[in-house]
């Protein structure tokens, strides 16, 4: 982690947000790469390992599967160096935020996984804190790694976070919020981390007929959700092998490739992709779909009305997608 954001840094444990001492052991470049950080208010410490500030143990992690997939993934989605846009395109879509308005930003990227959407706005140039509670983290650390110090990697609880409040001018949560314990309480706890006019934006997955119909997915998430990670990439793998052919086929022909939504993967078939990269997407949003402990679908409405309940303003939503800025002071 760069020194450049140790101020932004607070303890998890305080209710009064006690600021972090940074004791290296070893670093490079401005950056701590082992070492660690005291709260000297209440005297916990929280290592940091390979660069990232640890304040999650391994029994906290209930997203292993996640940590999986990320590292074996782990350049899949990032534009730059799988050769595709799609990532940029989302970010920028689902946000609403334009490449010039994030030049310069400090932005929270709540849920990092392998850092493809804090690699986008570190390239249009803003600061970016990349926190996720898995190890996913570590991949997001090496694939942002020649940001410099623009992105800064924490592994920690989204819940629980060990930052500053009031001090980001966005915060971004996508693809993360249906796989926690409590969705409502962490869409209500993330504006605190808005400055005056922050900006906010979440995608999640929306509640609604497509998981009534999608029964074969979810008589199988009975019991996925308790497999081993091996056991789970077993299954995936099985899937994919069995059914991608014929998902691909369907995905040329217009009239009948809704088809695809009712077979038990979660195919993948961009024209941007390879169909090598068609096939790893599948495999890895497959193993997304089986391996997760939680799948809590949202409604857009309930949740434009938890930002509103927050104070923020201009709040907008549909399927799977709000926004809302905080009041300027």
């Amino acid at each position: 982690m760069h020194r450049s954001f140790l101020d932004l840094l607070a303890c998890p444990r305080c209710p009064h947000s006690a600021p972090l001492e940074a004791e290296a052991e070893t670093e490079a470049d401005g950056r701590i790469l082992s070492g660690k950080l005291t709260c000297g208010d209440c005297g916990a410490e929280f290592p940091i390992r390979d660069g990232v500030p640890r304040f999650v143990d391994a029994a906290d992690d209930y997203c292993a599967n996640f940590g999986f997939q990320w590292n074996e993934w782990k350049t899949l989605q990032v534009d730059r160096f799988a050769g595709h846009g799609l990532s940029e395109t989302r970010f920028l879509n689902d946000s609403r935020w334009s490449p010039d308005w994030l030049e310069g930003k400090l932005i929270l990227d709540a849920g990092c996984g392998a850092g493809r959407f804090a690699d986008v706005a570190a390239g249009f140039g803003a600061r970016v804190v990349a926190v996720d509670i898995s190890t996913a983290v570590d991949a997001c650390r090496d694939n942002t790694a020649d940001r410099g110090d623009r992105v800064a990697c924490l592994q920690a609880s989204l819940f629980e976070l060990p930052l500053r409040e009031g001090v980001f001018d966005a915060v971004y949560c996508m693809g993360v919020i249906q796989h926690t314990p409590d969705p409502e309480g962490l869409m209500a706890s993330l504006p605190a981390f808005l400055k005056p006019a922050g900006r906010l934006a979440y995608n999640f997955y929306e509640e609604g007929i497509w998981r009534r119909l999608q029964v074969i997915k979810y008589g199988l998430r009975l019991f996925t959700p308790h497999l081993s990670v091996p056991a789970t990439l077993a299954l995936s793998r099985f899937l994919v092998g069995l059914f991608f052919p014929l998902t691909r086929f369907l995905s040329g022909i217009r009239k009948i490739r809704i088809i695809n939504h009712f077979i038990p993967i979660a195919a993948v078939h961009d024209p941007a992709l390879s169909r090598d990269q068609q096939y790893a997407w599948t495999l890895l949003d497959t193993f997304d779909w089986y391996g997760a402990r939680y799948e809590k679908r949202q409604d857009h409405r309930r949740v434009m009305e938890i930002l509103r309940e927050t104070g923020l303003e201009q709040v907008d939503g549909r399927a799977g997608l709000a926004w809302g800025r905080k009041p300027q002071d």
